[in-house]
């Protein structure tokens, strides 16, 4: 009824809607509701699960480091080891968008699960150039790489400053 009233042609206001691309929307949305039917029947693989084919590849850790974020009053985030109490990172407001939603989402879930901070994150560097940032007490991982190289590089400086 709907796609029937916007192909009509409104002729006293001279606006008309062509029939090609309403029919090629049509077929972007059938395909969609395809590919997710075959999905829930599971003819597809739901996801890749990256500790999964880790695991199946044999990838190793090459650099692991716990770390801990925290929000300070004036809007800074303040990253530390979490085994020396030493700063590795700091975000002033305005500043570590991507370190901000990655950690608060992280930290998020401890709080719907009524876990406290004395966990610390893990970052970790994996031989074939991943990194993850894990919560061990969640379960919950972010995979770093998948944001981009800037975002991911972010994070591997905290990990590189760990070797200084």
């Amino acid at each position: 009824m709907i796609v029937a009233a916007i192909v009509r042609t409104y002729e006293e206001d001279e606006f008309a809607i062509h029939k090609l691309p309403l029919m090629m929307m049509g077929g972007v949305v059938a395909f969609s509701l395809a590919l997710t039917t075959m999905v829930s029947f599971g003819i597809f693989e739901r996801q890749a699960i990256p500790s999964e084919i880790r695991a199946a590849e044999g990838t190793l850790a090459i650099a692991t480091r716990s770390v801990q974020f925290y929000d300070e009053p004036d809007g800074t985030v303040r990253v530390e080891d979490a085994a020396s109490g030493a700063e590795i990172a700091r975000f002033e407001p305005g500043t570590g968008g991507f370190v901000r939603s990655t950690a608060r989402s992280l930290v998020h879930q401890r709080r719907i699960n009524g876990i406290g901070r004395a966990t610390p994150f893990e970052l970790i560097e994996w031989d074939n150039g991943a990194l993850t940032l894990r919560d061990t007490t969640t379960g919950g991982t972010v995979e770093l790489a998948s944001f981009g190289k800037d975002n991911r590089a972010v994070f591997a400086a905290m990990l590189d400053k760990g070797a200084e």
